[in-house]
């Protein structure tokens, strides 16, 4: 299996996928690349239309470059504790730096402003720098003027106008701003990029008012980190991990979006490009886990709240009472579009909007959600009566419903079958809500759910294993290994230890395992309707570091989580699979993945004692 061979066209005018980090205000992001220029960015929300997006046209996105105005190496780091990114350049003759934040509001009206803040110092010698910012508004469709304001330039589209402040001289040619400066040891030169309307005028940013919100910013982050419980072996990936789905989560509703980008993708050159910049209900059992056993009370209550307000559990659209995922706030209707007009990251074409997969049956994520509620229930507060009703029909809807094909976990577009992982997660769904009846003395019809339990268990057993491989595999009848059945025992379908088990962890080792990275199946057996081979699912990695420590094959998993942190980027983080070459593809980064490797790190830490 590849995924896709270095040299291909455009490969020179983009940066790798993994040369970014990630600055945010809990509304929306920007990525910055380690060359100083921000290539994404969404206004003023996540999944609002990008007024950056060279990442995925490096031609017609726009982007907001600052660099030094001569040949540097670069580096980056976060500002310890914090989201507050900072990109370093050495020269010749000094070293400089950027300092990139968006400073983190409550819900005052303030918060409608989205400030993004660039501030540049030159640290040693002195440095020239030059800074071009070009927004190319709604994804590049929208036409924009710029007009000059006192401090600074109003960009202003249809639907959406930004303020830029500067400290230095900027120059416009009509579309884009333009400075070039030279800073000497010790100087400083600020630019701020606001959203204005609305009731939120242009507002300058001296440098003493950026040290304010840079103070103010740090403080922010090291305050919501000393709420976390973890002191195991791992704390500084883990804490970037927790730093990281904090930035992607929507403070407005408690969602928390899979990725903050879209259409970056599984291949270069393939078509697997899609939209990530929704909540998952299947990130929902993992998201509260995670925040739990860190300690993370408040962010657990605002997603279960998330899920309260926004996921009807009575309703049904034709596939079942749930759809697989929301909008950030709450809204079902996520069409899918294709911009044609946009090249691709790397032409690896088609760039998307919204996401088809909203209308799929996926069964699993049944399990998903009733396993949060079931650990909420136990770690949080306790399940409130209404929502206890709804969550009886749920289950109901689920016994009459489970013995069907779906499109499954991975949301192949190859029609439905019978996944093994779809029926797992079906038998969780049941199982938590019984215990969460049988513990609280809630009203259940008892009976009724455990013949559909155990119907769902000795289906699996019968139909789910394979003899010939010596296996549970991806879907009923047929010998194909997937990495989702890796949540057997981490869902207590099966014992870690269980002969089975032991022998499909094998099986999975010997099939799908690379250097600790995991393959989540092979599309030339199990087709998915979508051309071309992947890279490895960095969750199933850290899904198969969990499994080997929970079957008591400790040293193998702290030799395959040590490999994988060697996957991450320089900051730490991970999008959703790691290439041929140990690349970072997929979009960028991804929460599901963050949310495995606490997971991984906790249950390892407990292993080794």
């Amino acid at each position: 299996m590849t995924a896709g061979e270095p040299g291909h066209a455009g490969e020179s005018r983009y940066l790798p996928i993994g040369d970014h980090g990630l600055i945010g205000d809990l509304r929306t992001v920007a990525l910055v690349g380690t060359n100083g220029t921000v290539d994404w960015y969404c206004c003023p929300r996540f999944d609002a239309p990008s007024v950056f997006a060279s990442i995925l046209d490096a031609d017609r996105g726009g982007s907001f470059e600052l660099a030094a105005d001569t040949p540097a190496r670069t580096k980056q780091f976060y500002f310890p504790d914090t989201n507050v990114l900072i990109t370093r350049f050495f020269a010749d003759d000094g070293v400089g730096e950027i300092q990139d934040f968006m400073p983190v509001a409550d819900d005052s009206r303030e918060a409608d402003r989205h400030r993004m803040i660039r501030r540049v110092s030159c640290v040693r010698g002195t440095l020239p720098f030059r800074a071009r910012v070009a927004p190319r508004f709604d994804y590049a469709r929208q036409p924009h003027t710029v007009r000059e304001e006192t401090g600074g330039l109003l960009f202003e589209s249809p639907a959406l106008s930004l303020s830029l402040s500067s400290s230095v001289p900027i120059e416009t040619d009509g579309q884009d701003a333009r400075a070039r400066f030279t800073l000497g040891e010790g100087e400083q030169a600020v630019f701020a990029l606001d959203r204005v309307g609305d009731g939120l005028s242009a507002r300058g940013c001296p440098l003493a008012e950026a040290e304010s919100e840079f103070a103010a910013t740090v403080r922010y982050w090291r305050r919501w980190l000393s709420a976390s419980r973890y002191r195991g072996r791992w704390r500084e990936v883990v804490h970037r991990s927790a730093l990281t789905l904090k930035l992607l989560t929507y403070a407005p509703t408690g969602g928390i979006v899979a990725a903050p980008t879209t259409s970056l993708p599984e291949r270069i050159g393939g078509e697997r490009n899609w939209d990530y910049r929704y909540v998952w209900i299947r990130d929902a059992a993992f998201c509260v886990y995670a925040l739990l056993r860190l300690g993370f009370t408040d962010e657990a209550e605002s997603f279960m709240g998330f899920l309260s307000a926004h996921v009807p559990l009575s309703s049904d659209s034709g596939t079942g009472p749930l759809q697989i995922m929301y909008g950030i706030d709450g809204r079902s209707d996520l069409p899918e579009e294709e911009l044609h007009h946009l090249e691709g990251y790397r032409a690896s074409a088609p760039v998307r909007i919204g996401n088809a997969a909203a209308d799929q049956l996926q069964l699993d994520i049944y399990g998903a959600l009733i396993d949060s509620i079931y650990l909420y229930n136990k770690w949080g507060d306790p399940i409130a009566s209404d929502r206890w009703d709804e969550l009886c029909t749920l289950v109901e809807w689920v016994c009459l419903h489970w013995d069907q094909p779906d499109e499954g976990i991975w949301e192949t577009r190859g029609g439905r079958r019978n996944f093994v992982y779809s029926r797992l997660m079906c038998w969780v769904a049941i199982e938590r809500a019984m215990r969460v009846a049988i513990q609280r003395g809630l009203p259940a019809d008892i009976p009724r759910w455990r013949e559909a339990r155990d119907a769902i268990y000795q289906q699996i057993m019968r139909r789910g294993w394979s003899a010939e491989l010596g296996a549970f595999v991806q879907q009923f009848d047929e010998d194909v290994l997937d990495a989702s059945i890796l949540m057997m025992p981490l869902a207590k379908f099966v014992s870690p230890t269980d002969p089975k088990w032991l022998s499909t962890l094998d099986a999975l080792g010997h099939g799908l395992v690379s250097d600790s990275l995991v393959y989540r199946y092979d599309p030339e057996i199990s087709p998915d309707g979508l051309r071309g081979p992947e890279g490895t699912f960095s969750i199933c990695s850290f899904w198969y570091v969990e499994a080997l420590a929970r079957a008591g094959r400790v040293d193998e998993a702290r030799l395959a989580f040590e490999k994988m942190l060697t996957y991450a980027n320089h900051l730490g983080l991970y999008a959703e699979e790691i290439g041929h070459t140990g690349e970072q593809l997929g979009n960028f980064p991804q929460a599901i993945t963050h949310l495995a490797l606490i997971s991984a790190a906790f249950n390892l830490d407990h292993a080794l004692g």
